[in-house]
């Protein structure tokens, strides 16, 4: 980005209506995120990280960087990682492991008898990489009660670079840690040798398991595998409107196969939609 005279910001710095309305309207149809104007607050708060980046004096010259002088070749990908929620951790909504592990595979298996090859995960929306850990021990588990193992590729993918460069190192908070379970903790977690830092990592023969790319869901075709044993996209059709929703779960679909397993958020639905998924459970869908 080209340097600007940096000034300190107002503190009564706000954007205005116009501008609020071109942003929310670029994030939508770059993202599909939808965001009302009783976010302007929030928008505000997250775009000031962005000034401080750049060296942008106020949120009127930042827009006007962005729409006016062809700012966005540069600062879409930034600008779309302040702008994304993502809030995870791990464990999160446990039934849906519990049905993965007791439900899921073992009809993947039967389905996959005499056939030798790996089970086949997406984690879209991964956001910092808890949810595609978290598959990842509830398999390896899993696994260790199986005669001959059993073998599965996972790749999480977030439209936000920021997370996935976590994602990716596997490091966290140890309060992130607290909701796994100690023997899993025990078993693929790694605390730092100076426990004055607070962190864990995810040990490497588990970290290899899983692989991380970006994905932008409004950017079809999805450059991920399009046989897909397992599916899970939960929290995310809730920033789209209907059509969006429509639109990603119909793609998703498209990457499943027959017999697989598509897992939603909790408060998420496929109800007005004409989707070749039938219901296994809350927010659990096979394909047909």
């Amino acid at each position: 980005m080209e340097a600007f005279a940096t000034m300190p910001a107002d503190g009564h710095d706000h954007l205005s209506q116009r501008h609020f309305q071109r942003l929310a309207a670029f994030i939508e149809s770059y993202s599909g995120i939808k965001i009302p104007p009783t976010k302007i607050t929030m928008v505000e708060g997250r775009l000031r990280r962005r000034l401080r980046a750049t060296g942008v004096s106020s949120l009127k010259q930042y827009c006007d960087y962005l729409f006016e002088r062809n700012g966005l070749a540069s600062e879409t990908v930034p600008l779309i990682d302040v702008m994304t929620t993502n809030k995870t951790e791990f464990f999160r909504e446990p039934d849906h492991f519990r049905v993965l592990a007791e439900q899921a595979v073992p009809a993947l298996l039967s389905r996959s008898a005499g056939k030798v090859r790996p089970l086949k995960l997406w984690s879209a929306a991964c956001s910092n990489g808890a949810e595609p850990y978290t598959l990842a021990m509830v398999l390896a588990d899993l696994g260790s009660t199986i005669s001959g193992g059993l073998r599965f590729d996972i790749i999480g993918t977030d439209i936000s670079t920021e997370v996935l460069e976590t994602a990716v190192a596997g490091i966290y908070p140890d309060a992130m840690m607290q909701p796994v379970p100690p023997e899993f903790r025990h078993r693929y977690v790694w605390r730092s040798k100076d426990r004055s830092r607070h962190q864990a990592r995810i040990a490497p023969e588990l970290r290899a398991t899983v692989r991380f790319a970006r994905v932008n869901l409004m950017e079809p075709p999805y450059p991920v595998d399009r046989e897909m044993d397992v599916i899970f996209c939960r929290n995310m059709l809730i920033y789209f409107d209907k059509v969006t929703q429509d639109a990603v779960l119909q793609r998703l679909c498209e990457h499943l196969r027959p017999g697989g397993y598509l897992f939603l958020g909790h408060s998420e639905t496929i109800a007005s939609f004409d989707l070749p998924l039938a219901p296994v459970g809350p927010t659990v869908f096979r394909r047909l």
